[in-house]
């Protein structure tokens, strides 16, 4: 049997089930264009720090994940960075390549391994995939984000900066993706029953 066989369907899939090529293809694009809305939302809602503002983008790539499963999860993120990097204003507070270049580049790049991170975790591992997904794509933002931070501004002052005043509200995010995530998952499952 291979992995692929292996693997459960998506939330996305459970809730919306299709029959045909055709709204396979319609639900993707629905799912890509939601996930995209919910990054642009989740990106506008922030507390402003220097030099990486708090927003609840976290959240919402490790949701995005969680729900669509890490192709579409992965798709998602990636239409969301190509549209700041063409320079339409998604992100929290800028747009095009030298926003990505930028102190927040590594944590916007974090949000595509997040999301594929999460959705590989609860394709194969279902209930559990939802805790220790939302943990490991909450640490792999902070991971690329710190990391290119400090490229630019050294060791210390990105962790000073970029990583310790995040904790509290990273905790908070991961105890809200996992509820909804859990509540989600928890009504996939009684719909296919």
């Amino acid at each position: 049997m291979s992995a692929y066989a292996q693997s459960r369907p998506t939330i996305v899939e459970m809730l919306w089930p299709v029959s045909g090529r055709d709204t396979a293809l319609w639900r993707a694009l629905a799912v890509i264009v939601l996930g995209n809305l919910l990054m642009i939302a989740s990106a506008k809602v922030q507390i402003p720090m220097y030099p990486v503002p708090m927003t609840m983008q976290t959240f919402a790539a490790t949701i995005i994940g969680l729900t669509a499963g890490w192709r579409l999860g992965g798709a998602a993120m990636l239409a969301y960075l190509a549209e700041g990097a063409f320079g339409l204003p998604v992100f929290a507070s800028g747009a095009g390549l030298a926003y990505l270049a930028g102190p927040t580049g590594g944590y916007l790049l974090g949000f595509l391994a997040a999301a594929v991170i999460a959705g590989l975790a609860v394709q194969y591992l279902g209930l559990v995939g939802v805790v220790l997904g939302t943990i490991a794509s909450t640490l792999v933002i902070f991971g690329f984000g710190v990391t290119w931070l400090a490229t630019l501004i050294g060791w210390d002052a990105a962790i000073a900066s970029g990583f310790m005043p995040f904790i509290l509200g990273a905790v908070l995010k991961i105890g809200l993706a996992i509820g909804v995530a859990y509540g989600l998952v928890r009504a996939a499952d009684g719909r296919q029953r």
